[in-house]
């Protein structure tokens, strides 16, 4: 749907962040974006109740870079993100949304990463910090000034926040900022624990809310496949050997992307060619005439380039890159199950962006199932098909036609026609393997296949501190300890291999079950399971509160421990 930029400029937005707006063709502002922007432009303190999909990061992130002055170089604004990932993400749409402002710097800051570019990047005068909450920490205790410039601070996800156990954090970082500052604060939910925190924090906040709209795609068959980043190519050749596609779109974040997959697949012998934003918009014409003609049958885009297209025959879109977020995710698939036709999407998913497939699941309501890569027998059994298929046509009237052809050639060359079917099979072929040993050799790694160390490791970074190893007052301990008087055990069947943390549970049951903090005894964490200490007193009362309660992406399931 094409609408006017106009929408943007009547909101008081910088001429130079329309410009950029204009540049990622970006039209008319979603509901929370029309209502924060002039909210926050005027200097309001705000708390805004939305769904992650909404548009919620332009509508703080372009009235505050319409306010940030580039020419003084010193952190101006901070967003804090409960996540590593959540922290780029912002990161990226603060960095696209000042391409027109020079001078502007934006600096990422997240536990996983070394800290000294980090703080030598704040100390630059970094205009623009977006940090989670352990890791900035972790800089205040170097240097207690890095935020004594902020004039902006907005709280991104911050019911995700407490329910990660950074409240203790959140306190620390508020009092290393001007208590002059403009604060926002951006919650799914408004649970007791994020009003208290409004009520100490924010001076008279405006309170817009915006209903989430569950999104829907009828007729697209949607999966997603577990995926290392550096096997994505691979995997992409895997997929396109079974999958049965007239056209397709393969959605890439960046324009070199966009190149290198193009000339993977072209090498492959697929008609294939690259579609972004440094292509001229008569090439864009052409390409786009091709694939709905039939002369090219994929296309590798990247989201802006790829706006606005409709071509009928596309029946896949394969997310080789994660969107940035499920609107943009919406938006691709869109591109396929048009004109009643039935599509299908596939999503490759690294282990770091399991968050993120969450978070699409919830918006648009749909559960998008995991499938496998395709195996050796399987791409084996396609590309026979694909042959037998190509063959068949041409069975009926060959004898007829090129009998007395064959009779000769096989007199020429002094061979069966059994040995000169096979030789013309081979040229046909091009020499693609059709043995089952030659394909097995071709295929790419399997996810987890001896990496196992390295898929923990990168799901512990996401998920856990942002302490650097900093020991927790929560941490598991082996040795049995007797209960305190009025507690009681409650058991969950959420482990270290789930990627959960003392701190992950501490938040959660805070945050839902409206507890003091000391009201929690001992958590132990083990490897299938933890252990947490809560009040006897209105147990049963409490867990009815958690009972819907999910921690990194899983039911909580808190129940009574028998430990006899």
């Amino acid at each position: 749907m094409t609408q006017e930029i106009g929408g943007f400029a009547a909101l008081g937005l910088h001429s130079n962040i329309l410009a950029a707006l204009t540049a990622v063709g970006y039209e008319e502002p979603s509901p929370i974006q029309s209502q924060a922007i002039p909210v926050i432009l005027a200097g309001q303190d705000m708390i805004g109740q939305a769904q992650t999909g909404t548009g919620k990061t332009a509508a703080f992130a372009l009235p505050i870079l319409s306010k940030i002055d580039p020419a003084k170089r010193e952190p101006q604004a901070l967003i804090l993100a409960p996540t590593r990932e959540l922290a780029l993400q912002v990161a990226t749409a603060f960095e696209t949304y000042s391409k027109q402002m020079p001078g502007l710097n934006v600096v990422a800051v997240y536990g996983g990463a070394p800290m000294g570019p980090q703080l030598k990047a704040i100390r630059q005068g970094a205009q623009v910090i977006v940090a989670t909450p352990g890791r900035l920490v972790d800089h205040l205790r170097r240097d207690e000034k890095v935020l004594s410039t902020i004039q902006y601070l907005v709280l991104d996800e911050a019911d995700e926040m407490l329910k990660l156990g950074f409240m203790d954090d959140l306190e620390v970082i508020f009092e290393a900022m001007p208590e002059s500052r403009q604060s926002v604060l951006f919650s799914a939910t408004l649970p007791h624990s994020i009003r208290a925190i409004a009520e100490k924090h924010l001076r008279e906040p405006q309170h817009i809310k915006i209903a989430a709209k569950t999104q829907t795609v009828s007729r697209i068959e949607q999966a997603h496949l577990m995926i290392h980043a550096d096997q994505k190519t691979n995997a992409v050749l895997r997929l396109l050997e079974v999958e049965d596609f007239d056209a397709l779109i393969a959605f890439v974040r960046t324009k070199q992307a966009t190149l290198d997959l193009a000339s993977a697949l072209e090498a492959k012998g697929y008609k294939a060619a690259a579609l972004n934003g440094d292509i001229a918009q008569n090439q864009r014409e052409r390409v786009i005439e091709s694939l709905k003609d039939g002369r090219l049958d994929i296309v590798v885009a990247t989201d802006v380039a790829a706006r606005g297209i409709d071509v009928p025959r596309i029946t896949h879109v394969f997310n080789v890159d994660m969107p940035y977020d499920p609107e943009s995710y919406v938006h691709r698939i869109g591109r396929t199950g048009r004109a009643g036709r039935d599509g299908r999407a596939l999503l490759l998913v690294t282990p770091r962006e399991r968050r993120m497939l969450q978070v699409i699941e919830r918006v648009t309501g749909q559960k998008v199932g995991e499938v496998k890569l395709p195996n050796g027998q399987q791409v084996l059994d396609a590309r026979i098909k694909k042959l037998t298929n190509s063959l068949a046509p041409l069975v009926a009237d060959a004898e007829a036609s090129h009998g007395d052809l064959l009779d000769r050639l096989t007199a020429d060359i002094g061979c069966s026609p059994r040995a000169l079917a096979a030789a013309l099979l081979k040229k046909a072929t091009n020499g693609q393997a059709l043995d089952l040993a030659t394909v097995e050799r071709e295929q790419p790694l399997v996810p987890g296949a001896g990496g196992a160390p390295r898929e923990r490791r990168e799901r512990d970074s996401d998920r856990g501190a942002d302490r650097g190893g900093e020991r927790s007052e929560y941490r598991e301990r082996r040795a049995p300890v007797p209960l305190t008087e009025g507690r009681v055990r409650c058991r969950t069947a959420l482990g270290t291999r789930d990627g959960i943390a003392a701190k992950n549970l501490l938040g959660a049951i805070l945050n839902e079950g409206g507890l003091a903090r000391e009201a929690i005894g001992r958590i132990q964490i083990r490897e299938t399971f933890s252990l947490v200490e809560l009040p006897e007193d209105g147990l049963d009362r409490l867990l009815g509160k958690l009972k819907d309660t999910r921690v990194a992406g899983k039911a909580l399931k808190l129940r009574r421990y028998r430990e006899d």
